[in-house]
Order: C-alpha cells, then structure tokens, then sequence
C-alpha cells in the first residue's frame, strides 16, 4: 500500500497529474453535471445505453472515472490508481469508438469522426502517473509521509 500511494516531492508529478486532471475534468463536467454544454449524468447514462448499448456498469464507470478520477488527481489523491483508471478507460474508448477513424482529430470535418490521438496523449500522461506519482503537494504524498 505504502508504494501504490507514495509520492516523491518533484514537480514533475505535481505537472503531470494536474494536466491530466485539468483536460478530463472537463469531459467528467460534461457527463455527470451537464456542464460545458454536456448532458449531465441521466442524459448521459440513457446515451450510453440507449444509443451506444454499453452496459450500464460501463456507462455509469466512465462517468465516475471521468469525474472523480479528475478530481482525485487534482487533489493527488490515489493518483496511481486514478491514472490505471485512466489508461483502461482510453484504451476502451479507443476501441470501442475511434480506432476506425484514424489516428488524427477530426480537424478539417473530413472523416467519419474523431481520430485516437487526443486518447493516446492521456494514456502517455496517465502512464508517467503510475511511474512517478501524484508529486509535490500531492494528498499521497500527505498520507504516505
């Protein structure tokens, strides 16, 4: 237990796990809240199961990986296992909806959808996560001290 929450006092933890929180809370804001113009979390779970016929355990993990997981790793709270969380998740999302579009976004409005490589970044971050840890002034690095 001690390893999976300690936390060095580099800084390189501290970027990583910010940046990685900062661009998925938006998408976790989206799915359980309804904000940014997303639907909340009863708009969003019918979408998954509705429309895209994922089980509703899946459905209902995305949004709380998605909004918790940013959350905790703001805070650098679990943040090795919010950063697994994260990789499962891209690679599921990856596989499941974009793997047949390419590797590029979506820029131009040519292809069918969105390419794989905004997944492939968060699955970067969330791996040096895993490697490094939550960082300096990590809740991690709090409880694990």
């Amino acid at each position: 237990m001690f390893t999976l929450f300690s936390s060095g006092t580099d800084w390189t933890g501290v970027i990583l796990r910010l940046t990685l929180g900062l661009i998925i809370f938006p998408h976790g804001a989206q799915k359980m809240l309804g904000w940014f113009g997303g639907y909340g979390f009863s708009g969003t779970m019918g979408y998954f199961t509705g429309t895209v016929n994922l089980p509703w355990i899946i459905g209902f993990l995305v949004i709380v990986i998605e909004f918790f997981g940013s959350l905790s790793l703001l805070a650098g709270l679990g943040s090795r296992l919010w950063a697994v969380a994260m990789i499962v998740l891209m690679l599921g999302i990856i596989f499941s909806a974009h793997i047949a579009n390419g590797f590029f976004m979506n820029w131009t409005g040519a292809q069918g959808g969105e390419g794989y490589e905004f997944h492939l970044l968060v699955i970067g971050l969330s791996l040096a996560v895993v490697l490094n840890g939550g960082g300096r002034f990590s809740l991690d690095g709090y409880f694990s001290g």
